[in-house]
């Protein structure tokens, strides 16, 4: 009984059910007219039957000599089996003169003898055709009978038919119903089971390649792309309390030690400066991880516009190349002819090149050479800075795009482990992907921005 009403609230099966009556109809129609087609060939080769007995028996009569014309008459009339065929012959008087059916009076031409007409048998009904041959009347009447049970076995083969395509089409509806219905509440207790916090659980693929097949795939790659993000949440409450409990402890220790001063009445303001210090370096973190997640979020896709990205980097190298003098370090801009038209922020996108930039001079040594590039490949506009520094370990090329995630060797320089992870959030925004590369010497930091996200310019 469940099982019918599932069956009945069933999106698959209303639809199988839909589809059995059109084909139910479809096949009643053209049932109809092969039955009409099939029922005006019968009658008409009827008559085609009854016209050619009366003309096999009108060809005997001889101009004046009736006596052939009775002979064949009666022959034909005693060779028809039962009533089948009835044949009359009468003279001009009215009189019978032969043949198996008494006088009757019928227009020349075809006629239709309904059934129970006086003279006729009560069987069936008659398709009669009556002429003069010299001066008798000879008539030639054939009984519907083999025509009407032809009829009957057409009706009859097409409702067998019908019942038997009417349960093909409910069963097999119901049969391929089930199995949608079992690949749906397959996607449903997926989700039942996300919603209640198995975020691995994905939906199975039969590898078919239909349209739920393709639903899947998007689903499962949504439900990727949810447990990415709250495993990233995950490990930004873990990083947050592993990397900020430090600082705040630091902090605790600064204001307890300037609190026992103040009791024995010592200075306290280079105290209550590193506090301060320590204090804007863990809003700055919290500032940071808040950008990033409204960077994720796409709450500033509605500030794109259309800009020059050959423009912006060359902005950007720019400001900086004093920065990187005054480090110790040179920054060169690597200037050609492409074209950088995109759709972005631009705020953010300076932001992006500026983290790079800053990323690769604090952690390279003085003497060392950064480059910044812009250059159309077949992917895309690819933006490069090398540099020939110490480069990064290759197992931690993904790892330092991770929110506070810091190499064990730049621990003990100041920020807050954010930078690259920013870059990173911004990337993703414009639909563009950054990873580094290894050099030989160094590192490089490649941001390619793929051919949907420029623009024509005009």
């Amino acid at each position: 009984m469940r099982l019918a009403e599932s069956l009945l609230r069933s999106t698959p099966f209303r639809l199988a059910l839909s589809f059995a009556a059109l084909v139910i109809l479809a096949f009643l129609l053209s049932g109809g007219i092969v039955y009409q087609t099939m029922s005006a060939n019968l009658n008409r080769r009827l008559d085609d039957a009854v016209r050619q007995a009366y003309s096999m028996i009108a060809t005997t009569y001889a101009e004046s000599d009736v006596d052939d014309l009775i002979t064949a008459v009666n022959s034909h009339a005693n060779g028809s089996s039962g009533n089948d065929q009835l044949i009359s012959l009468t003279g001009p008087q009215g009189e019978s003169l032969a043949g198996n059916l008494s006088a009757i009076d019928l227009p020349l031409g075809f006629a239709t003898v309904p059934e129970g007409t006086p003279g006729f048998p009560d069987t069936a009904p008659y398709r009669a055709y009556s002429g003069k041959v010299g001066s008798a009347d000879l008539t030639v009447a054939q009984s519907f009978t083999e025509t009407e049970e032809l009829e009957s076995l057409l009706l009859a083969s097409f409702a067998w038919a019908a019942i038997i395509v009417a349960g093909l089409a409910i069963a097999g509806g119901a049969y391929l119903a089930s199995r949608v219905q079992r690949r749906l509440d397959a996607i449903g207790d997926t989700m039942v089971a996300v919603s209640h916090g198995k975020l691995d659980a994905r939906i199975p693929q039969l590898g078919r390649d239909d349209d739920i097949d393709a639903v899947s795939i998007q689903i499962n790659a949504a439900l990727d792309r949810l447990g990415s993000l709250v495993e990233g949440m995950r490990q930004v409450s873990s990083d947050i309390a592993h990397d900020l409990k430090t600082p705040l402890n630091r902090l605790h220790m600064i204001l307890d030690g300037a609190a026992d001063k103040a009791g024995r009445c010592e200075d306290v303001s280079a105290d209550l400066a590193e506090a301060r210090a320590e204090s804007s370096q863990i809003d700055e973190t919290f500032d940071a991880l808040l950008r990033i997640a409204q960077i994720e979020a796409g709450a500033r896709k509605a500030r794109f516009v259309q800009l020059d990205l050959a423009e912006l980097v060359a902005s950007v190298a720019d400001i900086y190349a004093e920065v990187a003098k005054d480090d110790g370090k040179t920054l060169f801009l690597e200037r050609n002819e492409a074209d950088g038209a995109i759709t972005g922020d631009r705020e953010l996108l300076t932001q992006l090149f500026a983290n790079l930039i800053e990323n690769a001079i604090r952690h390279t040594p003085a003497g060392t050479r950064i480059e910044i590039s812009l250059t159309r490949q077949a992917v895309g506009l690819v933006v490069e800075v090398r540099d020939d520094g110490p480069g990064i370990p290759l197992q931690e090329h993904e790892k330092v795009f991770q929110r506070l995630y810091r190499l064990d060797k730049s621990r003990s320089m100041p920020g807050t482990g954010l930078g690259l992870s920013l870059v990173r959030a911004i990337a993703d925004l414009h639909g563009a992907t950054v990873s580094m590369q290894p050099l030989d010497p160094g590192v490089a930091a490649v941001v390619v921005f793929p051919s949907g996200t420029q623009v024509s310019v005009r």
